[in-house]
């Protein structure tokens, strides 16, 4: 009894180290998405900027996008905005933004005084497109090829490595047709 005593917690050890070891050396920001080669789920919201016009996703079609969910209670989305706003005016990238579960004059403000990098923003204050997209939080970047099929989903701050390394191979490689 006493050595099934000591076996135990060995055991418990040795499980807890498996999987920890398991998971060393995986990227925290990688998070696969169930929609990745899937179109963008379908949804009706308003336009940030304009609540009278009526946004799909057919805003998606025509031209490879960023989609960026974002919110004025995420420090992190505060991060990454500057480098947003470079991808936007210098390096041509089209941003579609997705205001999270935001309040509609708090997101205005914000996009007055830091710059608004997307070409269009979707109001989501109830976080139905984000739950159908499987947004953990904000930031989230999907990149999103011309016939509105999700390619790629980045969870985390997008900065001038991120987009270099993660995100403007993919949006090249759906640029160019592949």
């Amino acid at each position: 009894m006493k050595r099934l005593l000591l076996f135990i917690p060995l055991l418990v050890v040795v499980i807890l180290g498996v999987v920890l070891f398991a998971g060393i050396g995986k990227d925290p920001t990688a998070l696969e998405s169930a929609l990745i080669g899937k179109s963008v789920p379908e949804f009706s919201l308003p336009e940030l900027q304009n609540p009278d016009r009526t946004l799909d996703p057919s805003v998606f079609r025509g031209k490879v996008s960023l989609l960026n969910v974002w919110g004025t209670w995420c420090p992190s989305c505060r991060e990454e905005h500057d480098d947003l706003v470079w991808l936007a005016e210098d390096k041509g990238i089209r941003i579609v933004g997705l205001n999270y579960k935001d309040d509609r004059d708090l997101a205005l403000q914000w996009l007055e005084r830091l710059g608004d990098p997307y070409e269009v923003t979707i109001f989501d204050p109830e976080g139905s497109l984000g739950f159908d997209l499987g947004v953990y939080g904000a930031p989230e970047t999907y990149v999103i090829d011309g016939q509105g099929t999700v390619r790629y989903r980045h969870v985390g701050v997008v900065n001038e490595k991120v987009w270099r390394e993660h995100l403007e191979p993919v949006v090249q490689r759906y640029r160019e047709g592949n």
